[in-house]
């Protein structure tokens, strides 16, 4: 496994959560991340910056660059990708972090909701990697990480919510197809999924406390994408990982230290195995 010391990862969504956490672990190396996110002004709601970011990555001992990005906006997205080439020099990973959720069927789904779901989540991950194919093929060991889950077409993981499903699983399906389309580049494209649910904004609000209690920490997720940006982009690409599962293959045993409450019963995250809608 090599380590990310001098390699630069574009992150959206990193002012906060899983994102700034991978941001974190991968600064630990010593690499430069680009905090793609929309916050620049603290909020009650969101209190942490793309700045706030970059101070706590380059307390890690990284280097960072606070890039202010819509993710819908395509001249941004490209904006972007020129900026981390000019600041660092070329660009090894983009992980598409950032995204949007409503868990609600056809019927009670606004269409300004469902154009905002599939414009952060597939659309945006598209434009992101598209931004970032010419200087991922420059390279040694380029990386496209997206966070989505493992494609199962059980009716009832549509029948609540279709339109976020048809979303996350979009960005699943783009992941297939960038791992083929760039296999002959050496350049990786995978996906990677919590088996529980994390501790986030997004999970506090859907399931408040109670759901918090029965979830892990963001530190999962940003240790499983360590591993995932880590290994061999010409050996390890088109798969639909999930947190537990990667980290177990690193030899990784001990789950209870990533546990909000350490003993207390975890909640299955969707899409897989025993998850609850």
């Amino acid at each position: 496994m090599s380590t990310l010391s001098g390699k630069t990862i574009v992150i959206t969504g990193a002012s906060r959560g899983i994102g700034k956490a991978i941001a974190l672990r991968c600064a630990r190396d010593g690499a430069n991340i680009v905090v793609a996110a929309k916050t620049v002004e603290p909020t009650p709601r969101k209190p942490d910056t793309i700045y706030d970011a970059v101070k706590e990555i380059e307390a890690c001992g990284g280097k960072g660059l606070a890039f202010q990005l819509d993710v819908r906006d395509g001249d941004r997205v490209t904006a972007m990708a020129k900026a981390a080439v000019e600041t660092f020099g070329g660009i090894d990973a983009i992980v598409n972090n950032a995204g949007a959720i409503m868990l609600t069927p056809v019927e009670y789904t606004p269409l300004k909701r469902y154009d905002l779901m599939m414009g952060v989540n597939v659309r945006a991950s598209f434009a992101c990697a598209q931004a970032c194919i010419p200087h991922l093929k420059k390279s040694d060991n380029g990386h496209i990480l997206t966070l989505s889950p493992p494609i199962d077409m059980d009716p009832r993981w549509f029948a609540s919510h279709a339109p976020y499903t048809i979303s996350k699983y979009g960005m699943t399906m783009l992941t297939l197809g960038l791992a083929g389309e760039l296999k002959s580049a050496g350049v990786a494209a995978n996906s990677l999924w919590p088996a529980t649910t994390i501790a986030t904004a997004a999970v506090e609000m859907l399931g408040g406390e109670s759901m918090m209690a029965m979830s892990r920490t963001v530190d999962i997720m940003a240790d499983a994408a360590y591993a995932i940006l880590t290994s061999d982009s010409r050996e390890n690409s088109g798969n639909s990982y999930v947190d537990e599962e990667v980290l177990r293959a690193q030899g990784v045993t001990d789950f209870d230290k990533y546990a909000v409450k350490p003993g207390h019963p975890l909640a299955p995250d969707l899409f897989l195995p025993g998850a609850h809608l």
